[in-house]
This record gives structure tokens, C-alpha cells and sequence, in this order.
């Protein structure tokens, strides 16, 4: 991944500040990677010992979230960083917190998986749930990457995927209650994996949320709760111009 440009800061140890804050945040995130694969692996493979580390390993995600955030508080309190700087810190917070929800989603996915090896796995093979683990990896993959590279039409891209990850929880939803209604037997398993899609909804939530932070950072423009072909207009009118946080403010 590359890395952003922050040699327009006069102080060398303010560049650091800010490099190793983000340099942390994409370690967070590749811990929460990790943590989302080995849960969906576990519950597709029926490996109770991966649920079990998924599980157990959810307070190694917290720990970096605290620290990142002392961090970043020690920064606004000794830096008063501003314009492009302080857009960076405020996403920076933002984003640690959704990783950290995303963990404690692939902990939820985790204990399930570790309960459903008990059971006989169904012939597909939990097929639907792996799709939907492997769509919403991408997502918090792609997120990251964005993140990194401060590129926010990168960002809207992922952020689009959101929908199909929907569309996909919607499917498998249906399909649980069809199964409950159909042979009580099924009741739950069903419960267990629509538990675990729902959580994986929101990890693509969360995902989605990440790359908003992204295009804040770069345009200083907040599109929470803005329609996603209205932010990918406004991108586009601003295409011509250079990015300012690239600028610095």
C-alpha cells in the first residue's frame, strides 16, 4: 500500500506523529481481516478450536483501539493539527471504532461457529454464508486499501457493494425462515446462521462507513447519510481539481 504524502509538515517528529498513527490503524485493520476470515473458516470448515481463537482473540483489537485513540488525543492536545491534519485525526478515531465493531462481529461469527461444529453441517456446506463472508472480506479489504491510499473514488466503489451485501442478507434470510417453517428440526441452526449474516451485514456496514471516513479526509466533505449517486456527483465535479488533503488543506 502507499503511503500519503506528509512531507509538507515543517516538524520531522509531527510526520511521524501522524504516520505511525496511520500505519496503526492499517495493522488494526489487518488484525480485524484476520479475525473475519478465521471466523467464516471456522463455521464453513466446522472448526470449533478457530471459533474458539476468533473468539478469544477480540481483546487484541481492543487494546489497539486504545491506543491508537491515546494517541490521536495526544496529537490534538500537543499538535492542534488543522485543516487536512485534523481531518485525518477525526477519521482516524472514527474508523477505529468501527474496526473494533467489526471485531466484535467476527467474535459473535466465532462463538456461533464453535457451536454449529457440534452439529452435523447441512450438504451445502453453509455455500451462502461463505459467499457473503468472501463479499463483505472484500469490502473491509477494499476499505483499508482506500484508506490508505487516501482514494476516494476507490472508496465510493466499495462503498456501492454495500448494496449486494443487502441483497445478499435479504436471500439468505428468506431462506432461513423457509427452512424453519418447512421442518421445525432446522429451527436452530437456522436462528445460528441467520445470526451470523446479520453480523456480517453489518461488518459490510461498518466496511461502508470506513470509506465515507476516506472521502471526508480527502474533500473535507461529510456524505454520511448522503446518497450515494449524489456523493459520486459531487466527486465528480471535483475531479479536476487536486484532492486537498494531498495539499495539505
Amino acid at each position: 500500500m502507499e503511503k500519503s504524502d506528509l512531507s509538507h509538515h515543517i516538524l520531522s517528529r509531527y510526520n511521524e506523529d501522524l504516520e505511525r498513527v496511520r500505519t496503526n490503524v492499517l495493522q488494526m485493520g489487518g488484525l480485524v481481516e484476520e479475525q473475519l476470515k478465521q471466523a467464516v473458516e471456522a463455521l464453513v470448515q466446522g472448526d470449533s478450536r478457530i471459533g474458539d481463537l476468533v473468539a478469544h482473540n477480540d481483546h487484541k483489537v481492543n487494546a489497539m483501539e486504545v491506543a491508537i485513540d491515546d494517541d490521536c488525543s495526544r496529537i490534538l492536545a500537543t499538535r492542534s493539527p488543522a485543516a487536512s491534519d485534523l481531518r485525518l485525526i477525526v477519521a482516524v478515531i472514527k474508523t477505529i471504532t468501527d474496526l473494533e465493531r467489526i471485531g466484535d462481529e467476527a467474535e459473535k461469527i466465532g462463538y456461533i461457529g464453535s457451536r454449529l461444529a457440534t452439529m452435523e453441517r447441512p450438504a451445502d456446506r453453509y455455500r451462502e454464508i461463505k459467499h457473503l463472508g468472501r463479499l463483505v472480506a472484500e469490502m473491509v479489504h477494499g476499505a483499508l486499501d482506500a484508506f490508505a491510499r487516501l482514494d476516494a473514488e476507490a472508496a465510493l466503489g466499495i462503498a456501492k457493494k454495500d448494496r449486494l451485501v443487502d441483497e445478499e442478507f435479504d436471500a439468505i434470510q428468506r431462506q432461513c425462515i423457509t427452512f424453519m417453517m418447512e421442518d421445525p428440526r432446522t429451527i436452530r441452526r437456522a436462528l445460528d446462521v441467520l445470526w451470523v449474516a446479520r453480523a456480517l451485514e453489518r461488518i459490510g456496514d461498518h466496511a461502508k462507513n470506513i470509506c465515507e471516513y476516506v472521502i471526508y479526509m480527502v474533500y473535507g466533505k461529510d456524505v454520511r447519510h448522503v446518497a450515494l449517486e449524489d456523493v459520486e456527483k459531487h466527486l465528480q465535479q471535483r475531479s479536476g481539481r487536486a484532492p486537498d488533503a494531498a495539499q495539505g488543506g
